[in-house]
């Protein structure tokens, strides 16, 4: 197990408008991810992941109370510990703070699991996928 001061806690979500979820592209545009962040100070791992889904996405929503898990990736050396909740997409804008650095791009939870490498997330992607609803259209 990694010493607390090599663990890096995050924020993130899965951003899901109906039967759709959105991934972004890493900062290096190499790997798809969803939007996630460092914990900061005063701020709760909600607000957080509310944050993520802003600046990386351009997107705007509610968040289920409980998050509706974890995992842990590598980077830098470091052991990064995220906690994920899955938020009800609201409003998705065109222009966004990370626009210029990253892809925004939705897709059918099957899919979505096909273009994520990291074997943690595709996991709790699998568990929200009954948040998935064709019922509500973006």
């Amino acid at each position: 197990m990694p010493s607390s001061s090599s663990v890096i806690r995050q924020a993130g979500v899965i951003p899901i408008d109906g039967d759709r979820i959105c991934i972004v592209s890493s900062r290096g545009g190499k790997r798809w991810v969803v939007p996630k962040g460092c914990l900061e100070p005063g701020k709760s791992s909600a607000e957080i992941a509310l944050q993520e889904a802003w600046e990386e996405a351009g997107l705007v929503g509610v968040l289920q109370t409980d998050p509706i898990g974890t995992y842990l990736y590598e980077k830098s050396g470091f052991t990064c510990h995220v906690t994920i909740f899955v938020m009800n997409v609201t409003e998705a804008a065109e222009r966004w703070p990370e626009r210029d650095f990253r892809q925004r791009c939705w897709l059918a939870p099957e899919e979505a699991l096909q273009r994520i490498d990291d074997a943690g997330l595709r996991e709790l992607i699998r568990e929200a996928m009954p948040f998935c609803s064709a019922s509500r259209q973006r």
